[in-house]
């Protein structure tokens, strides 16, 4: 079947059940005006237009479970049904790098938020949105059930995530439930953008109203912000890089917006300026493209890349993740030289995370989002701004040795069989070389997991899956085996509700990071380096991860261990996800990093 065919298939497959609401329709209650406390917040959730709420159930917030069912008929928000509080969240957290808007989450008190808590702050560091709504035994003590109300009732309860989420309060009345929620929406969306926190009475939430609330407009409530730049600040910044002779933009945290990623390429073409991407976070400019210097890396920027930065007399930084890190490595900024800061990051900052990095040394700093500066220094310097050509090419590639299966062999694999047909890779893996495949457009890669929390992945990749489908895109995904074990319980969440994806398994049977690791302490100390793997390979028993991932609904593939098998499989695996399956292909690697990710590695750890 020709790519044309193959892309029309796949496009009515993604369309097929487009609501997964659709599969799990509830029978009418006659409930049409709110008559709850828990009714309050589930009609505060449909009048913000919020499209699902993933949840693991739990009894202290069964009234808001009630209502969402009975109350709403199970519709905006639909509810999503997760087999872990951590995958629940990694969902929410996976549609929001696709769609910049933040879903609901439910998660049950105290022993739900501890598991929700890696994947919160995942998405903290990854500085994306989600409305987690959690929930406590009856505050009022008399009120409790013996035993289990009071171990799952504490004081303070948001006091466990305040260090990574943006605000969190605990409301103590409907009408005080209905405003949090609204501000908690309001917060997270507006940029800087991560998780909020809200936590619900189960006293509150299952009193009958005394009177009904009146209505009111949430529009008036959550106005959507825009914070504008200096016009001073970016008539100087214009000047600098029009001035500069070797300018170099560090394209970092930015939107999936297409016209803002067009803004970005007109800006560098008219500055004739070098661009840095970074791996860590979604694809920012064209990787192929003549002006971008290296390949995306996730540990540190290429050889050739920090080389550019040090030579530069003005660098435009636009969110780049640690910058004072790459500086650094850069030996940068030179004597004479300009650093220009984008970014509105420094509202998150705060005493208990160091995700905020060091800080770095600044001459001028704007703060607005950074689709909005790039935008506004195309206007000032008069750049072109049109539609970039986001086509992507069929490649044949050099015939790799025969031998080891590496992820090398699986990258070349996986891209030929996707041919020309636009992809989303939604997880690489660390492994993950950046010149193995361009990205030609926002959507071709959402970055890493934010917060190197192993076990992101496979939820992740569900929720950005749930919001690319009918979007013709093919959604991929690449994770560890570590990171597939950790999460794999979210592929039956795809399953279910019918969320077409390729997963592929870069299966080292290893956590292979922590053999470098030992591996460089052993070197420092003087101790044999052959001991690098005790206690970090994954084997005797080898782990059938296809079996676990049929076990759950999906279509399974492997483990496949020779190169020459990657094409048919993937052909296989392509097409049923094309039928709307989710699809898990287990490729058996060699553990090992290539050339330029041990140098990273190496240069990190300086």
């Amino acid at each position: 079947m020709n790519s044309p065919q193959r892309n029309a298939k796949l496009s009515a497959a993604m369309r097929e059940d487009a609501a997964p609401g659709a599969l799990e329709r509830p029978l009418q209650s006659g409930a049409n005006a709110a008559a709850f406390g828990s009714d309050v917040v589930a009609e505060i959730l449909r009048a913000l237009a919020l499209p699902y709420i993933a949840l693991n159930p739990g009894a202290s917030y069964r009234g808001l479970h009630d209502s969402l069912v009975n109350f709403l008929g199970n519709e905006t928000p639909q509810i999503l049904l997760c087999l872990h509080e951590e995958a629940a969240i990694a969902i929410a957290h996976g549609y929001a790098k696709v769609t910049g808007r933040a879903m609901a989450v439910a998660v049950h008190s105290n022993v739900g938020l501890f598991h929700a808590t890696m994947a919160m702050f995942n998405a903290w560091c990854d500085r994306m949105p989600i409305i987690v709504l959690g929930a406590t035994g009856p505050v009022d003590a008399p009120k409790r059930r013996p035993w289990i109300d009071w171990i799952h009732t504490a004081r303070d309860q948001a006091s466990v995530v305040r260090g990574f989420v943006k605000w969190d309060d605990q409301p103590a009345s409907p009408a005080a439930a209905r405003e949090a929620v609204m501000r908690g929406a309001w917060l997270a969306n507006t940029a800087p953008k991560a998780p909020v926190y809200i936590v619900l009475d189960a006293e509150m939430q299952e009193a009958k109203l005394a009177e009904p609330l009146p209505p009111l407009d949430t529009e008036r409530f959550v106005p959507p912000i825009s914070t504008a730049p200096s016009p001073e600040h970016v008539k100087q910044a214009s000047a600098l890089l029009h001035g500069a002779k070797r300018p170099i933009i560090l394209a970092g945290r930015v939107s999936r917006d297409i016209g803002a990623w067009n803004s970005r390429v007109a800006l560098a073409e008219s500055l004739n300026a070098r661009v840095v991407t970074d791996i860590k976070v979604g694809a920012a400019f064209p990787t192929d493209h003549p002006l971008h210097v290296g390949a995306p890396a996730f540990l540190a920027p290429t050889p050739d890349a920090l080389e550019a930065i040090n030579a530069a007399d003005v660098i435009l930084s636009l969110d780049w993740v640690d910058l004072a890190g790459t500086l650094r490595l850069a030996k940068a900024p030179a004597p004479g030289a300009i650093v220009i800061q984008v970014s509105l990051d420094h509202h998150l900052h705060n005493g208990w995370s160091m995700d905020y990095q060091g800080l770095p040394p600044v001459d001028l700093f704007i703060a607005t989002d950074p689709d909005i500066a790039a935008r506004e220094f195309c206007g000032v310097l008069g750049a072109n701004v049109k539609p970039v050509n986001h086509q992507t090419a069929i490649k044949s590639f050099a015939r790799l040795p025969d031998g080891a299966l590496t992820v090398e062999h699986l990258a070349h694999a996986l891209r030929e069989a996707a041919g020309s047909r636009a992809v989303s890779l939604m997880h690489l893996p660390l492994s993950w070389n950046g010149s193995w495949w361009p990205f030609h457009h926002p959507l071709d890669y959402l970055g890493s997991d934010g917060g190197g929390g192993v076990g992101g992945g496979p939820g992740i990749s569900v929720g950005a899956a749930l919001a690319l489908k009918g979007s013709g895109r093919l959604p991929i995904s690449i994770c560890g085996d570590g990171d597939f074990l950790m999460g794999a319980t979210a592929i039956w969440t795809a399953a279910h509700y019918r969320i077409p994806l390729l997963l592929v398994v870069a299966n080292n049977r290893s956590f292979y990071n922590d053999e470098v690791h030992q591996e460089r302490v052993a070197r420092m100390r003087g101790r044999p380096v052959e001991n690098k793997w005790i206690g970090q390979r994954i084997s005797d028993p080898d782990i059938d991860l296809a079996a676990l991932a049929r076990a759950q609904g999906a279509k399974s593939f492997g483990p496949v261990d020779k190169a020459t098998d990657l094409a048919g499989i993937f052909a296989n695996a392509i097409a049923a996800v094309d039928n709307g399956a989710v699809a898990v292909v287990d490729v058996r690697v060699e553990p090992g990093y290539g050339a330029a990710m041990a140098a990273a590695v190496a240069r990190k750890s300086e």
